[in-house]
């Protein structure tokens, strides 16, 4: 028997749909199987949560779990009768003239409704994303549980929590119902580089003292590829270039963002005559000084 998926994700009854989905995203990353490769402990864990949250973030099966409906695995509970009185076996002492007789055949014929077409489950996954295939679109493999294959298309610009849907990729019907889908949440590793926000990227780029002073070009690692950029002579620390269309790629109704660069004045190795001339070198006062 499945646990209690609000001590599986460790909530409270009252948990909101924020609550669930924040404590679902913290414990499938500290779980996920490829983080923990051949923890068949970690796997088990990640499996439980999975299924944790595919209950309690469904408002209606959540409902019908609270209710005592469902199990924690999803599957219908036999209808729970009051217990025999002078009535007859479940009939609560009313006799067949009380109102819990029509509840009663009522949850009776609504049990042999249940037996009909049914969609089947929704699988859950998460997949683990580099930065780049999550900018600019990819494809990863997952292994469904009867061990087939399944290339999943990353879309670009997709952020970490995204959730795809892979319809009819999920349980089978019953009795001639859909197959459910294939839910496959993505988690984006940071890059060492590059920080996203939207649709634009942030970076900061150190050039040498030389190029600062006296200006040139600089070559601009960008997710699309690197690209030459002129500096101004005299550029500071702290100088931003934008680069247009060069942040996460147009796609659908999304349009392209920007790469915003910030310059990083380093200073490098020092030789013996730059060490001279400043030591004889007077800085002019800035002005308003």
């Amino acid at each position: 028997m499945a646990d209690d998926p609000y001590k599986v994700l460790g909530l409270k009854k009252d948990a909101t749909a924020e609550q669930i989905r924040s404590a679902y995203r913290k414990l499938a990353k500290k779980h996920h199987p490829d983080l923990n490769p051949g923890n068949k402990a970690a796997e088990d864990t990640f499996k439980a949560i999975a299924a944790a949250n595919d209950l309690l973030s469904d408002p209606e099966k959540r409902a019908r779990f609270d209710r005592g409906e469902i199990d924690a695995t999803g599957a219908e509970r036999a209808p729970h009768y009051a217990g025999a009185g002078a009535g007859g076996p479940g009939f609560g002492g009313q006799g067949f003239g009380g109102g819990d007789f029509e509840d009663i055949f009522s949850n009776i014929f609504e049990q042999r409704g249940s037996r009909g077409p049914a969609k089947g489950r929704d699988d859950r996954y998460s997949i683990q994303a580099n930065f780049l295939e999550a900018v600019n679109g990819g494809t990863k493999r997952i292994t469904l549980p009867d061990g087939q294959s399944l290339d999943v298309k990353i879309p670009p610009g997709t952020s970490d929590g995204d959730v795809l849907r892979l319809r009819g990729r999920g349980q089978p019907g019953r009795s001639g119902g859909p197959a459910g889908d294939a839910l496959i949440e993505i988690h984006v590793a940071q890059h060492k580089l590059f920080r996203r926000e939207d649709r634009n990227i942030y970076l900061d780029l150190p050039i040498s003292l030389k190029v600062a002073v006296l200006g040139g070009k600089i070559t601009v690692p960008t997710p699309g590829g690197d690209v030459v950029m002129t500096v101004k002579p005299h550029t500071e620390t702290g100088t931003e270039m934008r680069l247009r269309g060069r942040g996460v790629p147009a796609h659908g109704h999304h349009h392209a963002g920007d790469l915003h660069v910030k310059l990083r004045v380093e200073i490098g190795p020092v030789d013996e005559k730059l060490e001279e001339f400043l030591k004889s070198w007077e800085q002019p006062p800035r002005a308003g000084s």
